[in-house]
């Protein structure tokens, strides 16, 4: 892609036009590549709300989305999409999820991009570096399969206290879902060296133009990961 992309972070209502864009890009992944019409990161609660963050991969004109994540923090109000997809296998989720908890949900990719990292390393990386700019401690990912290793790198452990040492059948039963959770998202002991580098960059610099490279080479990426403060 010779052209630079964006990756900005935004709360949910505050740009509802990009949510929907986020939510359609998501939602026909979800039913081409997988023949799942409903899942719980994939509803449309979280437009509205004020505690999610969301993460979205745009062109530079900020109408074409290449995909996009969301960071939900706990707050009594709506519940965590992994509450919702595996709280009636193991209700232990619930007590987990305390206030500081959060989740980084809704992780997609359109196929424009397919193979260059953007959700496998990009979209986590940024995920975990903006939970510095919120009150969060523990950070809990529900994976598939084709994920864990990335949530592996960023600093995320799979969470055995959950399902089979961790395993749900979800969101259909010849699927599988790996529960992870970061204990430590501000030192990320888990995290590799590299990724804590990245990471660490992206904390102290969230607004920056960086020159990443992905399986299939380098491309330029214009970080909007400023987040206003937070109001109670």
């Amino acid at each position: 892609m010779s052209a630079p992309i964006n990756v900005r972070a935004f709360f949910a209502p505050d740009d509802p036009e990009a949510c929907m864009r986020f939510y359609e890009g998501h939602s026909k992944l979800l039913q081409i590549y997988f023949g799942i019409h409903k899942i719980t990161s994939g509803n449309v609660d979280w437009i509205n709300h004020k505690n999610t963050v969301v993460v979205i991969v745009e062109d530079e004109t900020g109408t074409k989305t290449y995909g996009g994540a969301r960071v939900q923090i706990a707050d009594g109000v709506l519940p965590l999409p992994i509450e919702m997809a595996v709280g009636k296998y193991d209700p232990k989720v619930h007590t987990d999820v305390v206030p500081g908890s959060a989740e980084i949900c809704g992780l997609w990719n359109s196929k424009e991009v397919a193979g260059m990292g953007i959700g496998s390393l990009i979209l986590s990386r940024v995920c975990v570096a903006l939970t510095s700019q919120l009150p969060v401690g523990n950070v809990h990912v529900l994976c598939a399969p084709v994920t864990v290793r990335g949530a592996k790198r960023v600093g995320a452990v799979i969470d055995t206290s959950l399902g089979n040492e961790g395993v749900f059948y979800y969101p259909k039963d010849d699927l599988v879902a790996t529960a992870m959770i970061i204990r430590d998202n501000h030192e990320l002991a888990s995290a590799d060296p590299s990724e804590q580098a990245l990471i660490r960059d992206l904390r102290a610099n969230p607004n920056q133009v960086r020159t990443e490279t992905g399986p299939k080479g380098t491309f330029e990426v214009n970080y909007l990961l400023g987040l206003p403060q937070m109001v109670p």
